[in-house]
């Protein structure tokens, strides 16, 4: 029997895929994006949490600088790990709805800060600290969000790596927080077997969209489509966050 709720899950997974495809990244903040227009913020997470992790499993191992991340990152992706724990509970406490404004505010300043090209620098002597500062507070969003980029992504770019050891950094990065999100998940009761089937479905279209994706890739300017997703991003990111605070009577 067709299952519009079934369906339509498959279908964001599957522009997700497809978009992660062609420019190499945002796949969660798609779904999670999408799919909390007619869901909670949670169980959107909840619905991408498996398939992002096997996606990034893959991005952590697939290069040579494995070692090299761990020893340079490891107090950003523990401090990480503890701001994550420490938001134990953003997700179904009383201040939930208000996640839903925070990622919609995410998305705009993510796709602006990508827009503009912003580069940034840190020297070694800053790393570390800025790194646990960092840590922490990606954690702190994404407990409540789901979004993990921010302020994360701009700190590795400020870092100085090389292009390949970046993409596996980002890996590396990403695997830490969602696995680390499995815990809030689960302790808040969210992440249940119910959830299994459309997860599994959301995981299959979207390496399906990720195939079609790298096919486009072939003949398609990337930077492009990179525009054009992140447009799309801000402007589903500014209704995310007005639809809700309207919802909630804010103004």
């Amino acid at each position: 029997m067709f299952d519009p709720i079934l369906f339509a899950i498959a279908l964001v997974f599957m522009v997700a895929g497809f978009v992660k495809g062609v420019i190499g990244m945002a796949l969660p903040t798609i779904v999670i994006g999408l799919l909390s227009t007619s869901m909670s913020t949670a169980h959107a997470i909840a619905l991408v949490i498996v398939p992002a992790i096997l996606t990034n499993i893959w991005q952590t191992f697939n290069g040579p600088y494995l070692a090299d991340i761990l020893r340079r990152l490891w107090p950003l992706l523990l401090c990480t790990c503890l701001g994550v724990w420490s938001g134990t509970g953003f997700l179904s406490g009383p201040y939930a709805p208000y996640g839903t404004i925070l990622l919609g505010i995410l998305l705009v300043v993510y796709s602006i800060i990508a827009l503009m090209r912003a580069q940034f620098y840190l020297p070694k002597g800053k790393e570390t600290w800025i790194g646990v500062v960092c840590g922490y507070t990606s954690g702190l969003i994404a407990a409540a969000t789901g979004m993990q980029a921010i302020p994360t992504m701009p700190y590795l770019q400020a870092i100085g790596m090389e292009r390949d050891e970046f993409i596996q950094a980002l890996g590396v990065f990403f695997t830490t927080s969602t696995v680390a999100m499995l815990f809030n998940l689960t302790h808040s009761g969210i992440l249940t077997w119910e959830l299994a089937i459309p997860s599994t479905l959301g995981l299959v279209t979207s390496l399906i969209g990720m195939y079609l994706g790298q096919l486009l890739r072939q003949r398609l300017p990337a930077e492009t489509f990179r525009r054009c997703f992140l447009v799309s991003m801000i402007l589903l990111g500014g209704y995310l966050a007005v639809d809700k605070i309207m919802k909630l009577h804010l103004l």
